[in-house]
């Protein structure tokens, strides 16, 4: 029987292994797509007569819209359980982004603009919900690990296009209409994924189990420490928007080599996903531990005005955004039950969204009163999140 058991398992392991490449495939199509798109839509709204502040607020509009839906999808996807329908949709209004090659008026392409935001939250918490189940085969580290790291070469081609469009002489239209071809990509592959493993829940829990105590209970508490130690390590991590900024207004690196500086952070983002990944399964929940301690490690380095320490900092930030989008989403997958995890992922979602906003606009305030009030914010937030960490860990050791 036991050698009939192991032969399960490796099938079934194999399944999930190849169904996890399909949806980092997916991922990688789709942020071609939409990362392409976000690295030019401020220059290009701005040739529609778009004004500085209408550019913030779509941006920020949309940022808040990708974040705050998160929580109304991933608690409808549990209810429904339509988890496919919901991704299906997400994925799909990733349309709206080449049909900015057809927008005319720059409230036009705003529409567009906070479509694909809308369609990255209605489809986030379920896609992540659907990647948890086949991550328990495969270990959910390096699973969310090689999904990270697919996304993140999507990541990075996706605005090489643009420059190689501009390099060519060609224009945004031009470049917005070769992302049809990304996003049609998307769907393709969507489908073959769906058509391969129609019920990714069976990877990790039998049938007979899901129907079994459909009562719905509320979160664990452990899920509330987590998302708290969350809150604090998040909110002092600086984005790369401010980090640009600083690089522009000080004349640190040239314009043209700052989206380069962007592409190199994606690239150790990637790799950092598959290490920390393998980091995990072995080591659990401690790993964490490394986001407070690399994102105080960036400070020192990023605002000087030497190239050398702001690159540095790049690799390091980097890092923290490879483990940002690996192990935090594996370990809420350990953490929360099964009919429970939508809805986790999209509070989770949540709350990372509005603790880098508030983060980001505290920081933005200081960075033009002072860098030294900028520093002791991030680490104090960093610092916080040490003593809550130690918490979670003792709840989880109960």
């Amino acid at each position: 029987m036991k050698p009939f058991n192991n032969l399960q398992n490796n099938r079934e392991r194999k399944i999930a292994l190849n169904f996890i490449i399909l949806l980092g495939i997916v991922s990688l199509f789709g942020d071609i797509t939409y990362e392409g798109a976000r690295s030019v839509t401020g220059p290009f709204l701005l040739t529609l007569g778009a004004s500085a502040a209408a550019v913030g607020l779509i941006a920020g509009t949309g940022e808040f819209i990708g974040y705050a839906l998160r929580l109304v999808s991933g608690f409808l996807a549990d209810k429904t359980r339509a988890y496919w329908i919901f991704v299906f949709i997400g994925y799909g209004l990733i349309l709206s982004i080449p049909l900015l090659a057809l927008s005319n008026l720059w409230q036009i392409a705003a529409i567009f603009i906070i479509m694909e935001r809308m369609g990255k939250a209605i489809r986030t918490p379920a896609r992540d919900t659907i990647l948890s189940h086949a991550t328990k085969k495969v270990g959910r580290g390096w699973g969310f690990g090689i999904h990270e790291a697919l996304d993140q070469v999507g990541a990075l081609i996706g605005p090489l296009i643009f420059s190689s469009v501009f390099f060519l002489k060609a224009g945004f239209r031009e470049g917005f209409t070769i992302l049809w071809i990304p996003s049609i990509l998307t769907i393709f592959v969507l489908t073959i994924a769906r058509k391969k493993v129609p019920y990714p829940e069976q990877l990790e829990i039998s049938p007979k189990q899901l129907k079994q105590n459909k009562k719905r209970e509320n979160l664990p508490r452990v899920f509330w420490f987590y998302s708290l130690f969350i809150f604090f390590a998040v909110a002092g991590f600086i984005n790369f928007p401010l980090i640009s900024y600083h690089f522009k207004a000080h004349s640190i690196f040239q314009t043209s080599f700052i989206p380069l500086i962007y592409s190199l952070a994606m690239g150790i983002d990637a790799l950092t996903a598959l290490v920390i990944g393998k980091i995990y399964d072995k080591s659990g929940l401690i790993s964490l531990i490394v986001v407070p301690l690399l994102t105080i490690c960036i400070l020192p380095f990023v605002f000087s005005t030497n190239p050398i320490f702001p690159l540095i900092a790049i690799l390091l930030w980097g890092m923290v955004m490879g483990i940002h989008e690996t192990i935090m989403r594996a370990a809420l997958a350990d953490l929360v039950p099964v009919k429970q995890r939508g809805f986790a992922y999209g509070i989770f979602n949540t709350i990372y969204g509005l603790s880098w906003l508030l983060g980001g606009i505290v920081m933005g305030m200081f960075y033009d009163i002072s860098l030294t009030f900028l520093i002791l914010f991030a680490l104090t937030m960093e610092i916080i999140s040490f003593p809550i960490f130690f918490l979670l860990k003792r709840e989880i050791g109960k």
